[in-house]
C-alpha cells in the first residue's frame, strides 16, 4: 500500500524564501549604514590629502624654484666637491642622503640632519658645486598631507582610527556591491541607469549606487594597499610575514636597526617588503685599524669634526662610480651614520624614483672595502611584495601622466560617492524625530547567525573592522533599538 505525501504549500515556501532574502538584505543595507558613517569623513580625507600629495613635484617646485632650477652646462664638478660646499655651509650637520637630479635642469640634493634633529634638503648646482638654497623636508606640502593622511597628527591613535576606517571601507564595498547587483525589479529598475525624472532621491542613489559600484575594485585596491601601511593589519600581520628574510644574505653581519631606519620622517623610502628587515654591516674596521690605514676621507674632506658619519674610507665619487657600474641610473644614495653603517643604493617605486616596479632594487655596499653585502631585486620579493611594489606606484600616480590623471579623477568620484551617501541619508531621514534614520529591522530565523559568521571571519581577517562591528551591533541592540521602541511607544 502506498503511502501518500502530503502536498507542498508553494506558497509558503516563496513566503519563506522572500522573508529570509529580505531580512538580509535589510540586515546588509544596515551594515552598510553603519560602517558609512564612520568611513565617510575618513575617504573624504584621504581624497582630498591624495589629491594634494599627486601633485606634490609640481608644488615644490612652484614654492622652491629658484632652489631647484638650474642651467643646463657642458662639465659638471665631481659630487664630493658638492659635498664639500654643503659641509662647509653646514659644518653641524650629518650628510645623510644624496639624490641626483632626474633631468639636467634641476639641482642635485643633498639630505642633512642638523644638530636639533631637523632634516633639511640642500640643492647644489651640479655644474659648479654652488649652494643653491634649503628644503625643509618636515615643511612640505606633501608631508603634512601624509602625516594627515596616515595618523591624522595624532600618532598611534590616528593609524588605528585610519586603520579602523579602510577595514570598515571594505565592509561598506562589499555590502555595497550586494544591494547594487540587481535582485528584483526595483534594484534591476535602477542597475547601470540614471533615472532622471524618477526625484532627487532616486537620482542620488541611481548616481551613488552605479558610481559605487563601477568603481568598487578600484577602491578596493586602494584600500587594501593602504592597509599593508597600517600597524596592525599591516604592521603585526601582513608586513611582518611578507618581509625579505635577512638571513637569505651570505656571510653578512646584520645591524640592530631595520631599513626604515632610512626613512625621513613620514617619507616612505624604502620598499615595504624591506622596511622591517634588519640592515646588514660593514665589517671592515676593525682590520683596517689594525693594519694602520689612514687617509680614510681622501676624496669627501670629511673628518670627525666636521661630519658624524666620516669614518668611511670610500667617498662618494667612488661608490657613484660603482653605482654606474651596477647598472643603476635613477636612485637615492643613502650614506652610512656610523662606523658599522653602509651605503645603501636604492631606486625603487615606492619613493618614486622608478615607475617600473620590475627594476626595483636595494643595494648595500660596506663602506671601507666596497664589496656588495647585499643586492636585493624584484626577482626577490614576494607575492605580496611584488603587488605592493606595483601597487603603490599606481596608488601614487607615479607611473605616468595617465596614472596621475585617472587619480585625480578617481578621488574626485570616491568625493562624490561620500557625499551623495550623506545627501541620500539626510533626503530619508525622519524628519522632526530624534533618531538616526538607520535602516529598519527585519528580523528572520537564521540571520543572525549569518551575522555572527561574518563577523567571526572579518575579526580573522579584518581584526579592526570585526572588532568594531561587534562594538557598533552592541551599541545598537543596548541603545539604539530601545530608542526606537520608545519612540514607538510614545507615538
Amino acid at each position: 500500500m502506498s503511502k501518500i505525501n502530503p502536498p507542498v504549500d508553494n506558497t509558503l515556501s516563496n513566503r519563506e524564501t522572500l522573508a529570509r532574502s529580505k531580512s538580509r538584505y535589510f540586515l546588509t543595507w544596515r551594515w552598510h549604514f553603519y560602517a558609512g558613517l564612520f568611513v565617510i569623513p575618513f575617504m573624504l580625507m584621504l581624497s582630498l590629502t591624495g589629491l594634494v600629495m599627486l601633485f606634490d613635484d609640481e608644488i615644490e617646485f612652484s614654492r622652491y624654484q629658484s632652489a631647484l632650477e638650474v642651467t643646463p652646462e657642458k662639465d659638471i664638478v665631481a659630487t664630493s666637491q658638492q659635498m664639500a660646499s654643503v659641509i662647509a655651509a653646514y659644518p653641524n650637520a650629518m650628510v645623510t642622503q644624496f639624490i641626483p637630479a632626474k633631468s639636467s635642469d634641476l639641482a642635485n640634493r643633498f639630505s642633512i640632519m642638523l644638530e636639533s634633529g631637523q632634516t633639511l634638503f640642500v640643492t647644489v648646482n651640479p655644474y659648479n658645486g654652488e649652494v643653491l638654497g634649503t628644503i625643509d623636508r618636515s615643511d612640505s606640502w606633501y608631508e603634512l598631507a601624509n602625516d594627515i593622511h596616515g595618523t591624522l597628527l595624532l600618532g598611534n591613535w590616528g593609524d588605528y582610527l585610519i586603520e579602523i576606517a579602510a577595514s570598515l571601507g571594505v565592509i561598506l564595498l562589499v555590502t555595497g556591491v550586494y544591494l547594487w547587483l540587481p535582485r528584483d525589479k526595483a534594484s534591476k529598475a535602477g542597475f547601470l541607469k540614471i533615472r532622471m525624472a524618477s526625484g532627487p532621491r532616486i537620482l542620488m542613489r541611481d548616481l551613488h549606487a552605479n558610481i559605487g559600484g563601477l568603481l568598487s575594485f578600484i577602491l578596493l585596491f586602494f584600500f587594501v594597499s593602504g592597509l599593508a601601511w597600517a600597524s596592525i593589519w599591516g604592521g603585526k600581520f601582513v608586513q611582518a610575514w611578507s618581509s625579505f628574510p635577512a638571513e637569505k644574505w651570505d656571510n653578512v653581519p646584520l645591524s640592530t636597526q631595520n631599513h626604515a631606519s632610512m626613512n625621513h620622517g613620514s617619507e616612505e623610502e624604502i620598499p615595504w617588503n624591506l622596511e622591517q628587515t634588519l640592515m646588514p654591516e660593514s665589517h671592515d674596521h676593525a682590520a683596517m685599524l689594525a693594519a694602520g690605514s689612514g687617509a680614510m676621507h681622501h676624496d669627501t674632506k670629511m673628518d670627525h669634526d666636521t661630519n658624524m658619519h666620516s669614518e668611511a674610507k670610500l667617498g662618494v665619487d667612488q661608490i657613484l662610480a660603482q653605482a654606474k657600474t651596477l647598472g643603476f641610473t635613477l636612485f637615492k644614495l643613502n650614506l652610512p651614520r656610523s662606523e658599522t653603517g653602509v651605503y645603501t643604493l636604492a631606486a625603487n617605486t615606492m619613493s618614486g624614483d622608478i615607475t617600473d616596479p620590475r627594476l626595483d632594487r636595494t643595494t648595500h655596499i660596506d663602506q671601507y672595502s666596497g664589496r656588495v653585502l647585499a643586492d636585493v631585486t624584484w626577482n626577490e620579493y614576494n607575492i605580496m611584495g611584488k603587488f605592493m611594489a606595483a601597487g603603490i606606484a599606481l596608488h601614487k600616480g607615479d607611473v605616468s601622466v595617465v596614472n596621475k590623471i585617472v587619480n585625480v579623477f578617481f578621488c574626485l568620484a570616491f568625493i562624490f560617492i561620500a557625499i551623495s551617501g550623506v545627501v541620500m541619508w539626510w533626503i530619508r531621514r525622519p524628519v522632526g524625530k530624534k533618531v538616526l534614520g538607520a535602516p529598519p529591522r527585519f528580523e528572520h530565523e537564521g540571520v543572525w547567525k549569518v551575522g555572527l559568521i561574518t563577523i567571526v571571519v572579518l575579526s580573522f581577517m579584518l581584526p579592526m573592522a570585526g572588532g568594531t562591528i561587534a562594538f557598533v551591533l552592541f551599541v545598537d541592540w543596548l541603545v539604539f533599538s530601545r530608542m526606537n521602541k520608545l519612540n514607538l511607544a510614545l507615538n
